[in-house]
Protein backbone atom coordinates (compact mmCIF):
# COMPACT_ATOMS: atom_id res chain seq x y z
CA UNK A 1 0.00 0.00 0.00
CA UNK A 2 3.10 2.24 -0.01
CA UNK A 3 3.14 2.32 -4.10
CA UNK A 4 1.74 5.28 -5.83
CA UNK A 5 -2.03 4.79 -7.48
CA UNK A 6 -0.37 5.28 -10.27
CA UNK A 7 1.79 1.70 -9.87
CA UNK A 8 -1.44 0.09 -8.99
CA UNK A 9 -2.98 1.59 -12.45
CA UNK A 10 -0.55 0.20 -14.90
CA UNK A 11 -0.40 -3.26 -16.88
CA UNK A 12 3.23 -3.40 -17.95
CA UNK A 13 4.71 -4.77 -21.01
CA UNK A 14 5.27 -8.54 -21.28
CA UNK A 15 8.92 -9.85 -23.22
CA UNK A 16 9.40 -12.57 -24.99
CA UNK A 17 10.42 -15.07 -22.74
CA UNK A 18 13.76 -15.99 -22.18
CA UNK A 19 13.69 -19.85 -21.13
CA UNK A 20 16.45 -21.18 -18.92
CA UNK A 21 16.47 -24.55 -20.98
CA UNK A 22 19.64 -25.77 -22.68
CA UNK A 23 19.56 -27.40 -26.15
CA UNK A 24 16.46 -24.88 -27.50
CA UNK A 25 16.06 -23.43 -31.16
CA UNK A 26 14.85 -20.26 -29.53
CA UNK A 27 12.63 -18.28 -32.17
CA UNK A 28 10.51 -15.93 -30.27
CA UNK A 29 12.23 -13.06 -29.14
CA UNK A 30 13.66 -11.89 -32.47
CA UNK A 31 17.12 -12.05 -31.61
CA UNK A 32 19.74 -11.84 -34.66
CA UNK A 33 20.81 -15.91 -35.18
CA UNK A 34 24.16 -14.18 -36.34
CA UNK A 35 26.77 -12.96 -33.27
CA UNK A 36 27.68 -9.11 -33.62
CA UNK A 37 30.48 -7.98 -36.18
CA UNK A 38 34.03 -9.24 -34.61
CA UNK A 39 34.76 -5.65 -35.02
CA UNK A 40 32.28 -4.66 -32.62
CA UNK A 41 33.58 -7.13 -29.99
CA UNK A 42 37.14 -5.87 -30.67
CA UNK A 43 35.70 -2.24 -30.03
CA UNK A 44 34.09 -3.16 -26.61
CA UNK A 45 37.63 -5.09 -25.08
CA UNK A 46 39.52 -2.36 -25.92
CA UNK A 47 37.05 -0.04 -24.13
CA UNK A 48 37.53 -2.57 -20.91
CA UNK A 49 40.47 -0.51 -19.48
CA UNK A 50 40.88 1.56 -16.04
CA UNK A 51 38.60 4.17 -18.04
CA UNK A 52 35.51 2.33 -16.54
CA UNK A 53 35.94 4.26 -13.25
CA UNK A 54 35.49 7.27 -15.32
CA UNK A 55 31.82 8.53 -16.50
CA UNK A 56 31.05 8.16 -20.36
CA UNK A 57 30.35 10.98 -22.85
CA UNK A 58 26.75 12.23 -21.29
CA UNK A 59 25.97 13.19 -25.00
CA UNK A 60 27.74 10.21 -26.93
CA UNK A 61 28.74 12.59 -29.16
CA UNK A 62 31.42 10.11 -30.86
CA UNK A 63 28.29 8.15 -31.50
CA UNK A 64 26.18 10.41 -32.62
CA UNK A 65 28.19 12.10 -35.66
CA UNK A 66 28.71 8.41 -36.13
CA UNK A 67 25.00 8.18 -37.22
CA UNK A 68 24.61 11.13 -38.55
CA UNK A 69 27.71 10.53 -41.20
CA UNK A 70 25.86 6.61 -41.81
CA UNK A 71 22.32 8.74 -42.72
CA UNK A 72 23.82 11.84 -44.49
CA UNK A 73 22.28 13.92 -41.49
CA UNK A 74 23.41 16.66 -39.17
CA UNK A 75 24.63 15.69 -35.01
CA UNK A 76 21.87 18.02 -34.24
CA UNK A 77 19.35 15.46 -35.73
CA UNK A 78 20.66 12.52 -33.51
CA UNK A 79 19.27 11.32 -30.53
CA UNK A 80 20.54 7.98 -28.81
CA UNK A 81 19.32 6.11 -25.71
CA UNK A 82 19.32 2.40 -23.86
CA UNK A 83 17.57 0.30 -26.77
CA UNK A 84 15.17 2.13 -28.65
CA UNK A 85 12.23 1.25 -25.57
CA UNK A 86 14.10 4.13 -23.84
CA UNK A 87 14.43 6.33 -26.81
CA UNK A 88 10.51 5.52 -27.55
CA UNK A 89 9.39 6.35 -23.75
CA UNK A 90 11.65 9.65 -24.23
CA UNK A 91 9.19 10.11 -27.17
CA UNK A 92 5.91 9.47 -25.86
CA UNK A 93 6.96 11.50 -22.68
CA UNK A 94 8.66 14.35 -24.24
CA UNK A 95 6.37 14.91 -28.11
CA UNK A 96 2.92 12.69 -27.70
CA UNK A 97 1.25 13.86 -24.71
CA UNK A 98 -1.58 16.24 -25.72
CA UNK A 99 -5.38 16.78 -25.38
CA UNK A 100 -6.01 14.83 -28.44
CA UNK A 101 -5.52 11.14 -28.33
CA UNK A 102 -2.44 9.82 -29.78
CA UNK A 103 -3.33 7.28 -32.87
CA UNK A 104 -1.69 3.78 -33.55
CA UNK A 105 -2.95 0.29 -35.04
CA UNK A 106 -4.86 -1.93 -33.29
CA UNK A 107 -2.52 -4.44 -33.88
CA UNK A 108 1.74 -3.27 -33.18
CA UNK A 109 4.21 -3.20 -30.98
CA UNK A 110 2.48 -3.90 -27.50
CA UNK A 111 4.51 -1.28 -25.50
CA UNK A 112 2.27 1.50 -27.06
CA UNK A 113 -0.17 1.35 -24.58
CA UNK A 114 1.89 0.48 -22.09
CA UNK A 115 3.74 3.70 -22.13
CA UNK A 116 0.30 5.61 -22.42
CA UNK A 117 -0.88 4.06 -19.36
CA UNK A 118 2.90 5.44 -17.81
CA UNK A 119 2.82 8.82 -18.94
CA UNK A 120 -1.30 8.86 -18.58
CA UNK A 121 -1.82 9.41 -22.34
CA UNK A 122 -5.31 9.27 -23.95
CA UNK A 123 -5.12 7.14 -26.91
CA UNK A 124 -7.47 5.50 -29.80
CA UNK A 125 -6.27 2.40 -32.20
CA UNK A 126 -7.09 2.41 -35.22
CA UNK A 127 -8.24 -0.75 -37.06
CA UNK A 128 -5.41 -2.52 -39.57
CA UNK A 129 -7.07 -3.53 -42.65
CA UNK A 130 -8.87 -7.00 -42.96
CA UNK A 131 -5.24 -8.24 -44.59
CA UNK A 132 -3.27 -6.81 -41.85
CA UNK A 133 -1.66 -3.56 -43.78
CA UNK A 134 -2.11 -0.31 -42.18
CA UNK A 135 -4.68 1.77 -44.09
CA UNK A 136 -2.76 5.59 -43.87
CA UNK A 137 -6.33 7.11 -45.02
CA UNK A 138 -7.69 6.32 -41.50
CA UNK A 139 -5.33 7.98 -39.73
CA UNK A 140 -5.71 12.28 -40.74
CA UNK A 141 -8.05 13.10 -38.27
CA UNK A 142 -7.24 15.49 -34.92
CA UNK A 143 -4.83 13.56 -32.78
CA UNK A 144 -2.05 13.86 -30.38
CA UNK A 145 0.04 11.98 -32.47
CA UNK A 146 0.51 8.91 -34.54
CA UNK A 147 2.83 5.85 -33.69
CA UNK A 148 3.29 2.82 -35.97
CA UNK A 149 6.36 0.23 -36.86
CA UNK A 150 6.84 -0.05 -39.98
CA UNK A 151 7.58 -3.15 -40.75
CA UNK A 152 4.82 -3.88 -38.12
CA UNK A 153 5.23 -6.23 -35.09
CA UNK A 154 3.77 -8.81 -34.54
CA UNK A 155 2.56 -8.66 -38.80
CA UNK A 156 5.91 -8.36 -40.84
CA UNK A 157 3.82 -6.10 -42.91
CA UNK A 158 5.35 -2.98 -44.23
CA UNK A 159 4.36 0.32 -45.47
CA UNK A 160 5.60 2.33 -48.48
CA UNK A 161 7.73 5.72 -48.51
CA UNK A 162 5.18 6.63 -50.14
CA UNK A 163 2.51 5.62 -48.05
CA UNK A 164 4.11 7.24 -45.14
CA UNK A 165 4.92 10.60 -47.15
CA UNK A 166 0.90 10.99 -47.81
CA UNK A 167 0.19 10.77 -44.66
CA UNK A 168 2.95 13.56 -43.62
CA UNK A 169 1.43 15.43 -46.48
CA UNK A 170 -2.05 15.58 -44.46
CA UNK A 171 -0.96 15.09 -40.87
CA UNK A 172 1.06 18.24 -40.29
CA UNK A 173 0.57 19.56 -36.97
CA UNK A 174 1.44 16.67 -34.58
CA UNK A 175 4.57 14.17 -34.33
CA UNK A 176 4.23 11.44 -36.71
CA UNK A 177 6.74 8.57 -34.63
CA UNK A 178 7.86 5.89 -37.28
CA UNK A 179 9.28 2.88 -35.09
CA UNK A 180 11.97 1.02 -37.38
CA UNK A 181 13.22 -1.92 -35.49
CA UNK A 182 12.91 -4.17 -38.65
CA UNK A 183 13.36 -1.82 -41.60
CA UNK A 184 16.94 -3.47 -42.55
CA UNK A 185 15.26 -6.42 -43.25
CA UNK A 186 13.33 -5.84 -45.92
CA UNK A 187 12.32 -1.69 -46.09
CA UNK A 188 13.32 1.60 -46.99
CA UNK A 189 13.90 3.87 -43.87
CA UNK A 190 12.18 6.99 -43.74
CA UNK A 191 15.34 8.89 -42.73
CA UNK A 192 15.96 10.73 -45.76
CA UNK A 193 12.19 12.67 -45.42
CA UNK A 194 13.38 14.32 -41.98
CA UNK A 195 14.86 17.26 -43.66
CA UNK A 196 11.19 17.90 -45.27
CA UNK A 197 8.70 16.75 -42.99
CA UNK A 198 9.51 18.77 -39.04
CA UNK A 199 6.91 16.67 -37.19
CA UNK A 200 8.55 13.35 -38.68
CA UNK A 201 10.97 11.25 -36.02
CA UNK A 202 12.54 7.96 -37.27
CA UNK A 203 13.71 5.57 -33.98
CA UNK A 204 15.99 2.67 -35.04
CA UNK A 205 17.63 -0.10 -32.50
CA UNK A 206 20.31 -1.75 -33.03
CA UNK A 207 19.52 -4.91 -31.68
CA UNK A 208 17.87 -6.51 -34.50
CA UNK A 209 20.26 -6.27 -37.57
CA UNK A 210 23.00 -5.34 -36.34
CA UNK A 211 22.94 -8.61 -33.59
CA UNK A 212 23.26 -6.26 -30.35
CA UNK A 213 19.90 -6.99 -28.06
CA UNK A 214 22.43 -7.61 -25.16
CA UNK A 215 24.11 -3.92 -25.61
CA UNK A 216 20.88 -1.82 -25.44
CA UNK A 217 21.16 0.64 -28.28
CA UNK A 218 18.40 2.73 -29.81
CA UNK A 219 18.51 5.93 -31.92
CA UNK A 220 16.07 8.48 -32.99
CA UNK A 221 16.17 10.66 -36.14
CA UNK A 222 14.43 13.96 -36.95
CA UNK A 223 14.10 17.61 -36.57
CA UNK A 224 16.88 19.35 -33.84
CA UNK A 225 13.51 20.95 -32.14
CA UNK A 226 12.91 17.23 -31.74
CA UNK A 227 15.94 15.90 -31.02
CA UNK A 228 16.58 19.32 -28.31
CA UNK A 229 12.85 18.17 -26.70
CA UNK A 230 13.96 14.50 -26.37
CA UNK A 231 17.58 15.87 -24.74
CA UNK A 232 15.49 17.94 -22.29
CA UNK A 233 13.51 14.66 -21.18
CA UNK A 234 16.77 12.58 -21.02
CA UNK A 235 18.50 14.92 -18.91
CA UNK A 236 15.72 15.18 -16.52
CA UNK A 237 15.34 11.88 -16.11
CA UNK A 238 19.19 9.93 -16.71
CA UNK A 239 22.12 11.91 -17.85
CA UNK A 240 24.59 9.26 -18.60
CA UNK A 241 22.02 7.05 -20.81
CA UNK A 242 25.07 4.98 -22.91
CA UNK A 243 27.85 3.29 -21.42
CA UNK A 244 31.25 3.17 -22.68
CA UNK A 245 30.77 -0.07 -23.94
CA UNK A 246 27.72 0.69 -25.47
CA UNK A 247 28.91 3.65 -27.36
CA UNK A 248 32.19 1.88 -28.20
CA UNK A 249 30.29 -1.49 -29.54
CA UNK A 250 27.68 0.74 -31.40
CA UNK A 251 30.17 2.84 -33.54
CA UNK A 252 31.53 -0.17 -34.75
CA UNK A 253 28.78 -1.79 -35.61
CA UNK A 254 28.02 1.01 -37.78
CA UNK A 255 31.34 1.22 -39.20
CA UNK A 256 31.51 -2.46 -40.48
CA UNK A 257 28.70 -2.20 -43.28
CA UNK A 258 29.99 -5.30 -44.65
CA UNK A 259 29.29 -7.26 -42.49
CA UNK A 260 26.20 -5.60 -41.44
CA UNK A 261 25.33 -6.42 -45.32
CA UNK A 262 26.10 -10.42 -45.37
CA UNK A 263 24.39 -10.83 -42.22
CA UNK A 264 21.14 -9.05 -43.10
CA UNK A 265 21.27 -11.32 -46.67
CA UNK A 266 21.75 -14.04 -44.64
CA UNK A 267 18.28 -13.52 -42.89
CA UNK A 268 16.23 -12.42 -46.22
CA UNK A 269 17.69 -15.35 -47.92
CA UNK A 270 16.57 -17.67 -44.91
CA UNK A 271 12.96 -15.86 -44.51
CA UNK A 272 12.27 -16.26 -48.08
CA UNK A 273 13.28 -20.22 -48.12
CA UNK A 274 11.35 -20.21 -44.60
CA UNK A 275 7.94 -19.39 -45.96
CA UNK A 276 7.95 -21.09 -48.95
CA UNK A 277 8.96 -24.47 -46.47
CA UNK A 278 5.67 -22.61 -44.04
CA UNK A 279 3.61 -22.78 -47.01
CA UNK A 280 4.68 -26.32 -47.98
CA UNK A 281 3.08 -27.33 -44.78
CA UNK A 282 -0.24 -25.59 -45.10
CA UNK A 283 0.50 -22.39 -43.44
CA UNK A 284 -0.56 -19.31 -44.71
CA UNK A 285 1.60 -16.93 -44.54
CA UNK A 286 1.39 -12.84 -44.19
CA UNK A 287 4.30 -10.52 -46.48
CA UNK A 288 6.95 -10.27 -44.21
CA UNK A 289 9.64 -7.72 -44.45
CA UNK A 290 10.97 -8.42 -41.11
CA UNK A 291 13.08 -10.91 -39.63
CA UNK A 292 10.27 -12.74 -38.08
CA UNK A 293 7.13 -14.61 -39.92
CA UNK A 294 3.28 -14.52 -39.52
CA UNK A 295 2.05 -17.31 -39.87
CA UNK A 296 -1.43 -19.55 -39.28
CA UNK A 297 -2.74 -23.00 -40.09
CA UNK A 298 -6.29 -23.13 -41.36
CA UNK A 299 -6.77 -26.44 -39.16
CA UNK A 300 -4.74 -26.35 -36.36
CA UNK A 301 -4.89 -24.16 -33.08
CA UNK A 302 -1.94 -21.99 -32.63
CA UNK A 303 -1.76 -22.28 -29.02
CA UNK A 304 -1.53 -25.89 -29.54
CA UNK A 305 0.50 -26.05 -32.00
CA UNK A 306 3.28 -23.74 -29.91
CA UNK A 307 2.75 -25.67 -27.16
CA UNK A 308 4.02 -28.94 -29.09
CA UNK A 309 6.87 -27.04 -30.34
CA UNK A 310 8.05 -26.19 -26.69
CA UNK A 311 7.66 -29.97 -26.33
CA UNK A 312 9.97 -30.49 -28.63
CA UNK A 313 12.14 -28.26 -27.54
CA UNK A 314 11.14 -25.02 -30.04
CA UNK A 315 10.14 -22.09 -28.94
CA UNK A 316 7.84 -19.26 -30.80
CA UNK A 317 5.37 -16.59 -29.53
CA UNK A 318 1.96 -16.76 -29.57
CA UNK A 319 -0.25 -13.98 -28.76
CA UNK A 320 -3.46 -14.77 -26.60
CA UNK A 321 -4.92 -11.46 -28.79
CA UNK A 322 -8.17 -10.70 -30.84
CA UNK A 323 -7.70 -10.79 -34.68
CA UNK A 324 -3.96 -12.92 -34.10
CA UNK A 325 -5.26 -15.53 -31.65
CA UNK A 326 -4.56 -18.23 -34.45
CA UNK A 327 -0.95 -16.47 -35.40
CA UNK A 328 2.44 -17.57 -34.39
CA UNK A 329 5.17 -15.13 -34.61
CA UNK A 330 8.08 -17.19 -35.59
CA UNK A 331 11.62 -15.54 -35.67
CA UNK A 332 13.44 -16.15 -38.56
CA UNK A 333 16.71 -18.52 -37.31
CA UNK A 334 19.48 -19.59 -39.22
CA UNK A 335 19.33 -22.44 -41.52
CA UNK A 336 19.88 -24.78 -38.82
CA UNK A 337 17.45 -23.40 -36.75
CA UNK A 338 14.96 -22.76 -39.06
CA UNK A 339 14.77 -26.61 -40.46
CA UNK A 340 14.82 -27.44 -37.00
CA UNK A 341 11.75 -25.56 -37.10
CA UNK A 342 10.49 -26.97 -40.24
CA UNK A 343 10.98 -31.00 -38.74
CA UNK A 344 9.09 -30.37 -35.91
CA UNK A 345 6.09 -28.76 -37.62
CA UNK A 346 6.33 -31.49 -39.73
CA UNK A 347 6.16 -34.26 -37.32
CA UNK A 348 3.31 -32.32 -35.03
CA UNK A 349 1.25 -31.99 -38.31
CA UNK A 350 1.49 -35.70 -39.47
CA UNK A 351 0.92 -37.25 -36.29
CA UNK A 352 -2.25 -34.91 -35.62
CA UNK A 353 -3.74 -35.84 -39.41
CA UNK A 354 -3.06 -39.62 -37.84
CA UNK A 355 -5.37 -39.25 -35.03
CA UNK A 356 -7.84 -36.93 -37.63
Amino acid sequence: HYGSPVTRRLTPYVPGEQPKLGNLVKLNTNENPYGPSPRVLAAIQAELSDNLRLYPDPNAERLKQTIADYYDVTPAQVFVGNGSDEVLAHVFHGLLQHSTPLLFPDITYSFYPVYCGLYGIDFATVPLAEDFTLRVADYPRPNGGIIFANPNAPTGCLLSLAGIEWLLERNRDSVLVVDEAYIDFGGETAIPLVDRYPNLLVTQTLSKSRSLAGLRVGLAVGHPELIEALERIKNSFNSYPLDRLAIAGAVAAFEDREYFERTRQAVIASRTTLVAALAGLGFDVLPSAANFVFARHPRRDAAALAAALRERHVIVRHFRLPRIEQFLRITVGNPEQNAALLAALGQILREVEACD
